[in-house]
Order: C-alpha cells, then sequence, then structure tokens
C-alpha cells in the first residue's frame, strides 16, 4: 500500500468522525488509567458500568487506598479478571503515590512500572490524556490494520512500529481512535460490513462480504 493510498484512508475515516474519542467515560488522568487497566479483555461498556458506580465513591488513588482491595472487587467483580486487575490497581495507587506525588506519570517507562500497565495501556494513556501521537495496538486495530494492509505486521509491536512509521503526520494524533472504532463498528471480526464501510475500495481484504 502505498502513502497515497494511506492518507485517501485517513483522509476517509476524518471525514466520517472529525472528533474520534474513547468511549471509556473519564474526567481525568486517573480515571482514564483505572479505565485503561479494568478494559484488558473487557468491553467498554462493561468497564463503564463498574466506574461509574466507582468514581462517585473513590476517583483518586488515596481515595481508592482507603476503599481497600475487597471493596474494590466489589464494584469491578462483573468485569473479567476482576481479581488480578483489583490487586494491580491497589499497587498502582500505591506506586503513584508513593513515586508520583499521586500524578499520572507522563512517559511510557513510567507508566510501564505501574502494575497491570503494558504498552498498550502506557500507550492509550499518552495518546488519550496528554495529547501525544502514539498508537495502542489492540486486537481491533491488529486485525484492521492488517486486513487493509494499512500496516501488516505479526505481533502487536510490528503493526505499531510499522502504523507509526507509515501512517502521516497530520493523522497521527487520531489514528488510534479511528482504527480502533472502525474495527470494533466496521471491520468486524466474524463478519465485517463491507457494503458500508467507507474505505471499501482501499482495503486489501481478499474476503470481502457482500452483506452486513
Amino acid at each position: 500500500m502505498n502513502k497515497t493510498i494511506r492518507t485517501e484512508i485517513y483522509t476517509r475515516l476524518r471525514e466520517k468522525n472529525p472528533r474520534p474519542e474513547t468511549e471509556l467515560i473519564y474526567v481525568n488522568s486517573f480515571e482514564l488509567l483505572i479505565a485503561v487497566i479494568l478494559s484488558a479483555q473487557a468491553t467498554d461498556v462493561s468497564v463503564n458500568k463498574a466506574t461509574t458506580l466507582l468514581y462517585p465513591v473513590a476517583n483518586t488513588p488515596q481515595g481508592i487506598l482507603d476503599l481497600g482491595v475487597q471493596n474494590l472487587k466489589g464494584y469491578i467483580r462483573t468485569i473479567g479478571l476482576y481479581n488480578s486487575k483489583a490487586d494491580n490497581i491497589i499497587k498502582t495507587c500505591r506506586l503513584l503515590l508513593d513515586n508520583f506525588a499521586g500524578e499520572v506519570p507522563r512517559t511510557r517507562d513510567e507508566l510501564q512500572s505501574l502494575p497491570g500497565v503494558g504498552r498498550k495501556t502506557a500507550n492509550v494513556i499518552l495518546n488519550t490524556a496528554f495529547g501525544e501521537p502514539t498508537i495502542a495496538v489492540d486486537t481491533h486495530i491488529f486485525r484492521v490494520s492488517n486486513r487493509t494492509g494499512l500496516a501488516k505486521g505479526k505481533t502487536p509491536l510490528e503493526v505499531e512500529t510499522r502504523l507509526t512509521r507509515l501512517t502521516p503526520e497530520a493523522f497521527m494524533l487520531d489514528a488510534h481512535h479511528w482504527l480502533i472504532l472502525h474495527g470494533r463498528y466496521t471491520c468486524k471480526a466474524r463478519k465485517p460490513n463491507c457494503p458500508d464501510c467507507v474505505i471499501h475500495d482501499l482495503c486489501e481484504f481478499r474476503h470481502k462480504t457482500t452483506a452486513a
């Protein structure tokens, strides 16, 4: 896929959704951090249901520490892997207070020093909370990038590296959101909705569907 086609893909995605945003509900970087930790192998809808109950009670590192791990589990038990996520969140809150004055750090290495925060989560925080031009490759972005030919790779890191290198600068800030939303609602795993896809004619996928 050449630069002209890549530019056209992003141009069409931008025309469809000029200001893409995460579907996680949050009001500050700490709430986003906790929501993204919870979202691993879970839907944004399920996370939002839990955090809309949790955050009015505790939405700071100290507040969640005061809540305690067992009470925290009560708020997030509807989310997959809630036991390990609760443990990681408690440890993360302690580290935020001990090492970062209660603030969410703004570098990838510092973010990845927090329990439950991997490269993908760190990239989401850097992009969504702090406006850094990073691309977090989840299952949706991995699928879309390989299917369309936008950035092929065998691992999420390979795809991230190629997307970062090949995405035109003008689209870098929002590329993450465009691609994840496209994968979530149009280029779905089992049955992509090719007939209603705005980049249908630019996509290299060989098995396009004829009906949604």
